[in-house]
């Protein structure tokens, strides 16, 4: 995620409680082996927010977790929640960050309004069920919400699972998709006669990926999938070279005016592309050899899959944050950007403030290990302390160790603290 969130609060707070499950919920009980599709329009500007009910749809198989059903892995900076509307008990948790939210940070926001396309799945309810839509501010305050009511006979809930499929195709299987996460890499700006080329790229991903720990010892956790809509233009749209392209998910550089910032604000497409395909994380792969991607936590990751840093650069740093969570860890000496204030924590598994550090990596740092933990010049990559300087401020923002690769592009794998972090999200979806 780039360094653009800090909303300050600024319009009344709106507090949402939602119902604790403290017992594992029962997917059969609960849930059909069906797939909930719900979008969502975020709209507003830096002062005022709004979250609106777009449409429902649904296909058939649900490929996401059975069990931790009620329960969240990180909080993020957005929670989905259902909840049953006779007893009150908590059904399904899911957590999230938006381009919206960060765009509220952008100087735009100040002046103009503007709409974003969410959309999220979840496993189909067998009974009525309200959802609760949370977006909240760099407090960790609820600032903007939605509840609503959803019955699972409703007539306009469009039934999708009998439309023609994106093609796609399994890569690396390892096991069944109730048991294993899902990872769809999705070709962007590949024409249908370029996804042989698109497929070698895939393998090339995977390899990259499976390189790092813990990834590599997690492997057989993973199934692997290539979806291939093909695109009428090679490449992706470049508005600061005048290039401008037609492309299957209208994929684009010069997010918020940042060159090198590539995304997609066409989510509702992106969600069509994969209608009836087994996923849970998306890596969109873009045909471009300009520099640039981006992560979002549980949206998308999305690479420019020809530049010359792609393997190392872009696709595991990035897969960091729309996987694990991850923060970034590099900072900026102005300090113009101070997305994490003092009194509070961060949600990120691998940034402290210091307000709570119980909660963080305080186990793994060594006893007499002075806190704030002084560099030795050597940017040792195992060495478990508190360094200053992370979540893009110099002051006052702290990582686990001296270098890390979501620190330094050059930096050729996660630390300890990260790892852990990883490894804890593997384990929360397969365990």
């Amino acid at each position: 995620m780039l360094p653009i969130f800090r909303h300050l609060l600024r319009c009344a707070l709106v507090l949402v409680t939602v119902a604790a499950q403290a017992a594992e919920v029962d997917f059969a009980t609960h849930f059909c082996d069906s797939t909930l599709r719900i979008d969502y329009i975020f709209s507003g500007t830096n002062l005022t927010q709004h979250i609106a009910l777009d449409q429902l749809s649904k296909t058939a198989g649900w490929y996401g977790r059975r069990h931790n059903l009620g329960r969240l892995p990180l909080e993020g900076n957005g929670q989905l929640t259902m909840i049953d509307s006779q007893t009150g008990d908590t059904l399904y948790r899911h957590s999230f960050s938006t381009l919206f939210q960060e765009w509220l940070e952008t100087e735009e926001a100040r002046h103009v309004e503007k709409a974003f396309e969410n959309t999220f799945v979840v496993p189909m309810p067998r009974h009525r069920v309200d959802m609760v839509v949370q977006l909240v501010d760099t407090h960790r305050r609820v600032w903007s919400s939605l509840r609503h009511t959803i019955n699972p006979e409703d007539i306009l809930i469009r039934d999708r699972s009998a439309e023609a499929q994106t093609p796609w195709a399994y890569i690396r299987q390892a096991g069944d998709s109730r048991t294993k996460i899902d990872v769809a890499f999705i070709a962007e700006g590949f024409a249908a006669d370029q996804m042989d080329y698109f497929l070698a790229i895939c393998d090339s991903s995977i390899v990259a990926l499976t390189a790092h720990e813990p990834f590599r010892s997690h492997i057989d956790c993973f199934n692997f999938i290539a979806v291939m809509p093909s695109s009428r233009d090679n490449g992706v749209t470049i508005p600061h070279k005048g290039l401008w392209y037609d492309t299957a998910l209208s994929s684009s550089f010069d997010t918020f005016y940042i060159n090198r910032y590539l995304t997609t604000l066409q989510i509702k497409r992106l969600y069509d592309v994969m209608t009836g395909i087994p996923f849970e994380h998306f890596i969109i792969l873009a045909n471009t050899p300009e520099y640039g991607g981006g992560g979002i936590y549980n949206f998308y990751n999305l690479a420019s899959a020809r530049s010359t840093r792609f393997k190392l650069e872009v696709i595991v740093h990035e897969f960091g944050h729309s996987f694990g969570g991850l923060g970034d860890e590099y900072f900026y000496d102005n300090d113009q950007v101070m997305q994490y204030p003092a009194d509070t924590e961060p949600w990120e598994p691998n940034l402290t403030t210091l307000h709570d550090f119980a909660t963080k990596w305080a186990d793994l740092v060594k006893p007499g290990t002075p806190i704030p933990t002084p560099t030795d010049g050597q940017g040792l990559t195992t060495k478990v302390g508190v360094y200053e300087g992370a979540g893009y401020q110099s002051k006052g923002v702290f990582r686990p160790v001296q270098e890390c690769r979501m620190k330094v592009n050059e930096v050729p794998e996660f630390c300890p603290v990260c790892q852990r972090a990883i490894t804890n999200i593997i384990k929360f979806y397969t365990e």
